[in-house]
């Protein structure tokens, strides 16, 4: 059955909800209940019934299982780093020993430079860039929302730009459904390969970090963040940052001495078992590997080498450690009952066929000319309503390329323009799980980061058309 318009509706309430009202829980379940009740002819009981029985079935997904499970997982390794002193002797080493970090660009360069470098999976980037930048931001007065800004706007635009991951594992594979359909003749990888430079929104997002930071002319919600954070307040008064202190404020254990090593060798743990798991679950082909798997293999390698590590050097005891990891995973409920929701919503709106519904209002209507810029704008608008990228890349690539195809526009900008126009939605939308994960990393409030985000964003993704435009009419 179609639904037209109302297939919007849904996360049209959730996003409303969650920015007007910052419940973000509530905000989310009104959405799934709208999309129940339209699915169940607005019949409320079987809506009531159905909306709480998709809450649980998420969990048959094992790919939305694992993704929970890092999550928790996370909050475990961020307290016993915290705890084993790798946190306090990393930021002394940085700021008093080497004093590599000397300020507030300092604090951001370093996390913007791991969000670069760390390019593996969107995630690890994510968590890698906030945890180590944390404590320096945090001690010089940079917002939290400016964190999270820059570990949000430099982790998936860079696993876009440098598809060596679970990210070009997905695309090759999309894009290899259309040749072998004899949509687009060519091979897959080198096709995705010609599209990257065409990725311009990715491009700008990182190019426009790299300039806030340097120049600090922040402008907008962000600007006042910055404002209040310069006085001390690195978190606005009222505001709810998504993880708990718990996790995120955990002082060195008594007697320990500081030592950067303590965090920076569970870190390469946890980054350096990613292609390894790549490697084995793609059985030799890392671009054809599991990244939810590689992930969740990735997080439990890290909690277990700092037991082995913690425990060997005398830092922490057994049962401090099970201790601190359990206080680091309640730390986490938040985080995860967030993502339990938001991906709830996901599979609401995809029974609707939201995303097709978006897809269908133009394909076949627009001119060749104007096709990248019209597929990026639909790819921004169906990755906000549904929260993610890699739905909005399967729901949305094969409509992109027969309709290039049929209205002989440029393939490659094409592509680049389905990949950049999801993440940019993705980057606006409170409901997206990179969006999550960054208020995490950062321990921001989420809808503050949502809020101070979405102008850059913006002002990238219009910069992004005008270019698309131009690539239109020439290209």
């Amino acid at each position: 059955m179609e639904y037209g318009f109302l297939t919007i509706l849904p996360p049209i309430i959730a996003i409303a909800l969650a920015i007007r009202s910052k419940q973000v829980f509530i905000s989310l379940f009104a959405g799934i209940y709208v999309a129940e009740l339209i699915l169940a002819d607005w019949n409320f009981i079987t809506a009531l019934n159905e909306s709480l029985s998709g809450i649980v079935v998420i969990f048959q997904e094992g790919w939305i299982t694992k993704t929970i499970l890092f999550s928790f997982l996370v909050g475990g390794i961020i307290t016993l780093i915290q705890a084993s002193g790798g946190v306090a002797g990393f930021v002394e080493f940085l700021t008093e020993k080497r004093k590599t970090v000397k300020n507030r660009k300092g604090a951001m360069l370093l996390a913007y430079i791991i969000g670069i470098v760390v390019f593996i999976e969107s995630s690890i980037t994510i968590l890698t860039s906030g945890v180590v930048a944390r404590p320096l931001t945090d001690k010089y007065n940079v917002s939290r929302e400016k964190l999270a800004y820059i570990c949000d706007s430099t982790s998936a635009p860079v696993c876009g730009l440098i598809p060596l991951n679970g990210w070009g594992a997905t695309l090759i594979g999309i894009i290899g459904v259309q040749v072998s359909s004899g949509v687009i003749s060519g091979n897959p990888t080198s096709i995705l390969a010609k599209s990257i430079p065409y990725q311009f929104y990715s491009i700008i997002a990182i190019l426009s970090v790299l300039y806030y930071i340097l120049t600090e002319k922040d402008w907008g919600p962000m600007k006042k963040a910055e404002e209040r954070a310069r006085t001390g307040e690195v978190l606005r008064k009222g505001a709810t940052p998504l993880v708990s202190t718990d996790a995120t404020e955990v002082p060195v254990k008594e007697g320990v001495t500081p030592n950067m090593w303590n965090m920076i060798l569970p870190l390469i743990v946890l980054i350096g078992m990613m292609p390894i798991s790549l490697y084995i679950t793609g059985e030799g082909n890392m671009m054809e590997g599991s990244g939810s798997t590689s992930v969740y293999w990735a997080v439990i390698a890290a909690v277990a080498f700092c037991g082995v590590l913690y425990i060997g050097k005398k830092i922490l005891t057994l049962n401090e450690y099970m201790d601190y990891l359990y206080k680091g995973i309640g730390g986490m409920v938040p985080v995860a009952s967030i993502l339990i929701f938001a991906f709830a919503i996901g599979n609401s709106i995809s029974d609707l066929g939201t995303g097709q519904y978006l897809a269908s209002l133009v394909a076949g209507k627009v001119s060749g000319a104007f096709g990248p810029a019209i597929i990026f704008i639909l790819g921004c608008i169906m990755a906000f309503s549904t929260g993610t990228s890699w739905g909005t890349f399967a729901i949305l690539m094969p409509i992109a390329l027969q309709m290039a195809v049929a209205m002989d526009a440029n393939i490659y900008a094409s592509i680049g323009a389905v990949v950049s126009g999801a993440i940019m939605g993705d980057h606006c939308s409170p409901i997206s799980d990179t969006t999550i994960l960054a208020s995490m990393a950062s321990a921001s409030d989420h809808i503050d980061h949502v809020k101070t985000q979405i102008p850059y964003a913006l002002l990238s993704s219009a910069i992004a058309f005008v270019l698309y435009i131009v690539v239109g009419f020439i290209g």
